[in-house]
């Protein structure tokens, strides 16, 4: 009975054991740890910050009294031990005093779940120089100070679907050298439109940072269109970079011998503001084209018969946002029959941005002889470098219908030329009536009561019934309107991602084609400009039209795997996964809106 008891108060404290362990495993922990608490003016010193939770708004005190010859370096380790997760993150500074007697550091700040959290102070001595400094730099510290990660923005004030280049640049000190990197987190660029510019060959570049001579390498370019006015953020870029750092050892025939570590670099947050377009001046047909750009409406000929066909083509080309606009329509007389357009695109994205030409091309075939005007049209764009808006007019084209038929004098003529009427010629107005008909015997062969009379008289009763069932059926069909949704929309699905559906296999271009679908199936079916395509507001309007959260973030999450395809893997099995999923978002979206 008394072993029992023992065995019993033993679990009971083993459990509380573990609930006490596991509560300040929970805790939040952030410290501010010192390698020494007093070294010589002529030594080195080494500030850590340690938390047990990644945090944000990161804030470290002014330092004074000493400068700041390295960092911030930052290290994440984490790990699973026993089904528990241990997880600390470091900013590391490397400090050298600037002057003798003692040195306040204050505190630092961080945010972690929302709440912000403060280490505390701790004071410094610094003494005079001291004959042998027992700080050497460590590989780390060689390696902190040899590597910077840099994002360079070229507009911090940019309009709205402007382009914005950003330029990731690894600089490393000539006296290390670096032997791979692997990317730790790539940056998501929520609200802008982006595309990633490859960077096939990593060439080394001479160049200085900070005043020091450095060599550097382009990692990665990225041109984004900013999607709404206001102070948009570039999250960082963070790579693990491994390399080679000298030590002061040396082999048996005198070489140096090097050592391999790895730290973890990243490319600060960027954070630019844009600005919106300005009100005063935009016209009204106005569709959200920025940039620099040429237009024109083209006809294949100007003259051909009816039934004949003829191409109609509205261009813009030029500079600038080329993918993020609605070209303008023609406005066609009613006696010209007009097809949906066919749209051609031909456009680069160079560090600049996009350039290139997009196109509607519309086939046009006349019913009837005449003359048909195609009016002139506007397109209207802002150019960002002189601040203002810009409206060009096509001219005016005249289509001649040579040969087919003339319109009735009912009909309203659309052409601008009056109807013509058909006149007869005089005098054969009435044609001789013969007075002595040829009429001939038809026999004795009676066509009533005959088996031909009666064949055709009861064949109508025997129709009778195929008539009603097939009545039934159209009538069934044209009431199922549930089955005739998802027939119309399968159809839809299949006219907006067909482009994509050609380019399976072939990953960057699937994609483009892809996201490209599914943009202008909001566009036809919502009617949102192109400066609102955020996922903010797509998921908004689509939740406010009734759409069902599923279908919401399924359409989002195909936006998503769109942006990421641009610069991670992707296999022909996920491409085709994503084809399937967006024409079944496209059908349910559908069937909904």
């Amino acid at each position: 009975m008394h072993i029992l008891r023992g065995k019993f108060l033993l679990t009971l404290c083993s459990i509380l054991l573990g609930f006490l362990s596991y509560a300040q495993d929970e805790e939040v922990s952030f410290q501010m740890n010192l390698s020494k608490e007093k070294l010589g003016i002529n030594e080195r010193l080494r500030v850590e910050f340690t938390m047990n939770k990644d945090g944000d708004n990161f804030s470290p005190p002014p330092f004074e009294g000493f400068k700041v010859v390295m960092g911030p370096s930052q290290s994440i380790s984490s790990s699973w031990i026993n089904g528990k997760r241990s997880f600390s993150k470091t900013y590391s500074y490397i400090l050298v005093p600037t002057a003798r007697g003692r040195f306040n550091i204050k505190q630092a700040t961080i945010e972690i779940e929302g709440e912000v959290y403060k280490t505390l102070p701790k004071s410094v001595e610094v003494t005079a120089a001291v004959d042998k400094p027992n700080d050497q730099k460590t590989v780390d510290d060689v390696a902190d100070e040899s590597l910077h990660l840099v994002a360079e923005v070229s507009k911090g004030n940019p309009y709205l679907n402007e382009a914005v280049t950003v330029i990731y640049k690894l600089y490393v000190s000539p006296s290390i050298s670096v032997t791979n990197y692997r990317p730790l987190d790539n940056p998501r660029y929520n609200n802008f439109w982006s595309q990633e510019i490859p960077v096939t060959k990593h060439t080394a570049q001479n160049g200085t940072y900070q005043g020091k001579p450095y060599r550097f390498v382009v990692l990665k370019r990225v041109v984004l269109y900013p999607q709404k006015p206001g102070k948009l953020e570039i999250e960082p870029l963070s790579l693990e970079i491994f390399v080679d750092v000298p030590t002061n050892r040396r082999d048996f025939f005198g070489g140096r011998i090097y050592t391999q570590t790895s730290k973890n670099v990243s490319a600060g947050r960027r954070t630019i503001n844009v600005k919106p377009l300005p009100e005063s001046g935009k016209p009204a047909n106005f569709g959200g084209a920025v940039g620099d750009f040429t237009f024109s409406v083209n006809a294949s000929k100007a003259q051909l018969n009816a039934s004949e066909s003829l191409q109609a083509r509205v261009e813009v080309s030029g500079k600038g946002n080329l993918k993020l606009f609605q070209l303008p329509e023609p406005e066609l007389p009613s006696a010209l029959e007009v097809y949906d357009p066919e749209f051609e695109e031909s456009v680069r994205t160079y560090s600049s941005g996009m350039e290139g030409k997009v196109a509607n091309k519309y086939t046009i075939v006349p019913s009837f002889r005449g003359k048909y005007p195609i009016p002139s049209i506007s397109f209207s764009y802002f150019n960002p470098k002189t601040r203002k808006y810009v409206t060009l007019n096509s001219e005016e084209i005249n289509i001649e219908v040579l040969e087919g038929p003339t319109r009735s004098s009912d009909d309203t003529n659309l052409s601008g030329t009056p109807n013509k009427q058909v006149v007869v010629q005089a005098g054969k107005q009435f044609h001789f009536i013969k007075l002595r008909p040829n009429l001939t015997n038809i026999g004795t062969d009676y066509f009533f009561g005959s088996k031909t009379f009666y064949w055709l008289l009861f064949a109508p009763l025997l129709l009778i019934p195929l008539t009603i069932f097939s009545f039934k059926k159209r009538e069934a069909i044209a009431g199922d309107v549930e089955g005739n949704k998802i027939k119309q929309a399968n159809k839809l699905a299949k006219k907006y991602l067909s482009t994509a559906k050609k380019e399976l296999g072939n990953k960057e271009a699937f994609y483009v084609a892809l996201e490209k679908g599914l943009h202008n199936y909001l566009k036809a079916k919502l009617k949102i400009e192109t400066s609102e395509f955020s996922k903010e507001k797509i998921t908004t309007i689509l939740t406010e039209k009734g759409v069902g959260e599923e279908d919401v973030e399924g359409f989002i999450a195909l936006l998503k795997s769109c942006e990421m395809a641009r610069y991670s893997p992707f296999s022909n099995v996920q491409m085709q996964n994503d084809y399937d999923k967006a024409s079944e978002v496209i059908s349910n979206l559908d069937k909904n809106l």
